[in-house]
């Protein structure tokens, strides 16, 4: 299905091969055998702007992925939930957090500037981050806790300013309530000292080079522009690094001409393997960082990208995006309903009744009955 080193970059790749090697990586051609932990760290992290997204991202790539097997890695402080890439929420691995937090700083750091800027708000970062320390330090605390003794520190400061700073500033991790909160997280979260919640050290003031990410971006999302990499990571200009990288990637053309960039050995399967359909989690990376048409057609962007930066839930159909979905909850039933973008065939319709009852089982595990609606 997969082939690997099968490679001619004389031949453009087209949307449709570039579509299944993406899926094929993702583990959404099949759902893999493979341990929670390592999946995790195949994608480099999921999304987690909720603490539901990461679940269910893992549930539809992951065979035999139950709730608790992501929740005990959080109590266990293997994964965390911490500021990670392009500044927002994810969970990662801790050796993941660890490693590559350094190479993020400059994307954290230019985001704070940005947000002060747009604040009109000047911090010292120095001084914020030596508070900041030392209040987080006397064991996990609120945002909101620790906001109100920045601002007792300094009454005149701006609030927002000082939070942002310090989400962007300071490596922190949320603390997981484990089985007390449905998705491990409980609304109001508690934050503690990455370095203290791990017990290591984790540099913030020098940058670590970027290669070892770029290379792990193309194996998971590859293959990929030299904006594919930058959209997904935050960090900008990555041309110097995909050059010095060259010898020891393989490069080709897509339909429209641009050149991607993969390693010679990911798989790429041909464009005419089948994909089941799948429901994919809201804000998740397979489709927010895309500035392509790999998955979401331009036509239907307005439908997935919604305002306030919300990303939608969406049901791949053959491989791209052919609706959203969401659940909800009223007393004992649990409902999903699949709004289609596009007519769905009778054979669709009958695979997106059994994933999305599947899911509901997932999602809600005490529910006494599961419907799923797919819109005509």
């Amino acid at each position: 299905m997969a082939r690997k080193g099968a490679v001619d970059g004389s031949q453009p790749l087209s949307l449709r091969q570039l579509n299944r090697a993406t899926l094929a990586r993702q583990m959404l051609l099949r759902r893999e055998r493979v341990r929670p932990l390592a999946a995790i760290e195949r994608l480099v992290g999921l999304q987690a702007q909720y603490p539901r997204p990461p679940f269910v991202g893992l549930w539809g790539r992951v065979e035999g992925f139950r709730r608790e097997d992501l929740t005990q890695l959080l109590v266990g402080r293997k994964a965390v939930r911490a500021t990670f890439l392009r500044g927002t929420l994810h969970v990662s691995s801790a050796r993941d957090f660890v490693a590559l937090r350094p190479t993020l700083q400059p994307v954290l750091d230019a985001g704070m500037r940005a947000i002060l800027k747009a604040l009109g708000a000047r911090v010292d970062p120095e001084r914020l981050t030596r508070e900041a320390r030392a209040i987080l330090a006397e064991g996990p605390q609120t945002f909101e806790e620790v906001r109100d003794r920045l601002k007792r520190l300094d009454p005149g400061a701006n609030e927002r300013a000082l939070g942002f700073a310090v989400r962007m500033l300071l490596p922190l991790v949320q603390v997981p309530v484990g089985k007390e909160a449905a998705w491990a997280f409980s609304a109001n979260a508690r934050f503690a000292l990455a370095e203290e919640w791990l017990q290591q050290a984790i540099p913030t003031d020098t940058a670590a080079p970027p290669a070892d990410l770029v290379l792990r971006y193309l194996a998971a999302y590859g293959p990929a522009s030299v904006a594919d990499v930058q959209a997904w990571s935050g960090l900008p200009k990555l041309r110097d690094t995909l050059e010095a990288l060259r010898p020891r990637l393989v490069a080709f053309r897509d339909e429209r001409g641009r050149e991607i960039f993969d390693l010679p050995d990911a798989p790429r399967p041909d464009g005419g393997v089948p994909a089941p359909l799948r429901l994919i989690a809201d804000y998740d990376n397979l489709i927010t960082t895309r500035r392509d048409e790999r998955f979401v057609a331009k036509s239907h962007r307005p439908k997935v990208f919604l305002p306030g930066l919300r990303v939608a839930a969406t049901v791949l159909v053959d491989g791209f995006v052919a609706g959203t979905w969401k659940t909800d909850r009223k007393k004992d039933a649990a409902t999903l309903d699949v709004e289609p973008f596009v007519p769905l065939s009778a054979r669709t319709r009958k695979e997106a009744i059994a994933e999305g009852e599947a899911l509901l089982r997932f999602t809600e595990p005490d529910a006494r009955s599961f419907e799923v609606r797919v819109a005509k």
